[in-house]
């Protein structure tokens, strides 16, 4: 039996983790799911310090880019500088439409970005990029 893929979604609003939540729910989605509220608590579960316990392979990151403390992008080039995160599978999805951002991200080797528009709308767009990853690894 495969594992099921776990998500990581590093976002500091709730009302987008409680719409991702439901959409799930929804779209009948039952991979198990953990929020980080920002860059930090998202590397701290990453490698399991501070408390936190570490997530154990296989896991897709789904990251905001505008969080507290450190920002999605900064997280993104911490990952990729960590031996044991550089070839986790990350996707954006951010309120940021500025080309800086999105070419950032892709230099950087995400999987996909999702600009946040309506909220159903967003969250339907991001399952089906993840599925779309996870069918195809």
């Amino acid at each position: 039996m495969k594992e099921k893929v776990l998500l990581l979604f590093v976002e500091d609003d709730e009302v987008d983790t409680m719409g991702l939540r439901r959409m799930m729910r929804k779209k009948k989605v039952a991979n198990p799911f953990k929020v980080a509220v920002d860059g930090i608590e998202a590397l701290e579960i990453l490698r399991g310090e501070n408390g936190h316990t570490k997530l154990l392979h296989p896991y897709v990151i789904l990251l905001d880019l505008n969080l507290p403390r450190m920002s999605g992008l900064e997280l993104l080039t911490e990952i990729r500088a960590d031996r044991d995160l550089q070839d986790t599978a990350v996707f954006i999805m951010s309120t940021s439409e500025d080309q800086r951002d999105i070419q950032a991200a892709y230099d950087q080797g995400v999987g996909g970005y999702i600009v946040k528009t309506g909220a159903q709308e967003t969250m339907t767009k991001a399952l089906e990029m993840l599925d779309a990853h996870l069918i195809s690894n």
